[in-house]
């Protein structure tokens, strides 16, 4: 297809087989990465720009305001900038650096918010306060409250048909990493509409509170419920047969494992969820087809989660996971 506008770029992203030796599971890494801004946060992007446009609620020229770490300000300035709307990007000191000048990059307005956080907080609470203050302010603006967007999930149907589509056999299992709650949901809720037996494992980080663990900082990015937050409304707990924790330990270095090993930059997110696949794997919890989607690329993170210094300094160096990993993937070990 001979694609005009970049919108079009969005989706038909491919997959890829990683072997597990040993079991009778084969995982599949969804490239979402390769959407045009970087991350599967494209398509609810567009999903939640157009449904606003159709019902009225954000006028043609209008303002979007929206609160993110970042993969969800990239997908919202390309979208705004294709249809001639205005953007404003409510960020804190947790987003990575890469994506605030990506969305400048694409015309985005960045508002940071004020207080005192420390390195590891993420300040959503206070980044949802703004947004939602500006987008009340403002002239024909809509502060788009991702979390609460039913048009958040909705925006992942595509991505659930193009698996389909690419596995004949079918998905057997889904594990995705979870904060608002909309990839989550709409994946797994439209996978158990074709397949009541398919398994869903959504991974948050240790510190967020979406499953009823105690809360404290963290350093994933874009995952995640900080202490202090509410769950989002699109979150639907009924589609998650499992909700799992990922240290930030063990998603960073399986990202940087699976870099240095499969050639592939993978997000901090992305790679915790890998190792929550892997692991149940390995301990025989999951079998078949295990699809997890590669949320964004490692290229956001090169001056954190692929430093050795900035990690060496925060403590999040650990040589036994690669370890690990590598006896996962070598068949040298069932389980550890």
């Amino acid at each position: 297809m001979l694609c005009t506008t970049v919108s079009q770029l969005i989706g038909q992203t491919p997959v890829m087989p990683i072997a597990v030796p040993n079991s009778d599971a084969t995982l599949v890494l969804k490239l979402e990465k390769n959407n045009p801004g970087g991350s599967m946060k494209d398509r609810m992007a567009r999903s939640m720009v157009l449904a606003a446009l159709e019902d009225g609620r954000l006028p043609r020229g209008g303002t979007i305001v929206e609160s993110s770490s970042g993969n969800t300000g990239i997908g919202l300035a390309l979208v705004a900038l294709e249809l001639g709307l205005r953007f404003i990007a409510v960020v804190d000191h947790h987003a990575a650096p890469d994506k605030i000048r990506m969305m400048r990059a694409l015309g985005a307005e960045i508002r940071y918010v004020e207080g005192d956080y420390r390195e590891d907080e993420v300040a959503v609470v206070e980044r949802q306060r703004l947004a939602a203050q500006l987008g009340a302010q403002l002239p024909d603006a809509l502060f788009m409250n991702q979390s609460d967007n039913p048009a958040n999930p909705e925006g992942y149907a595509g991505l659930v048909d193009e698996l389909l589509a690419q596995l004949p056999d079918g998905v057997d299992a889904f594990v995705g990493c979870v904060g608002t709650g909309g990839s989550m949901t709409g994946i797994a809720q439209r996978l158990k509409r074709v397949n009541p037996a398919v398994r869903t494992i959504a991974v948050e980080p240790a510190g967020s509170i979406v499953f009823g663990k105690p809360g404290h900082p963290y350093y994933q990015s874009g995952t995640g419920t900080p202490a202090g937050d509410e769950i989002g409304k699109v979150l639907d707990y009924g589609c998650i047969d499992e909700g799992v924790q990922v240290t930030d330990t063990q998603a960073f270095e399986t990202a940087r494992f699976i870099a240095r090993r499969h050639g592939l930059l993978v997000g901090g997110s992305t790679g915790g969820t890998i190792y929550k696949a892997l692991e149940f794997i390995a301990a025989g919890k999951l079998s078949g087809t295990v699809v997890t989607p590669v949320a964004d690329g490692g290229e956001k993170y090169l001056g954190s989660v692929f430093d050795d210094e900035w990690m060496a300094k925060r403590d999040l160096l650990d040589p036994t996971i690669a370890a690990r990993l590598d006896a996962w993937l070598t068949g040298r070990a069932r389980a550890a």
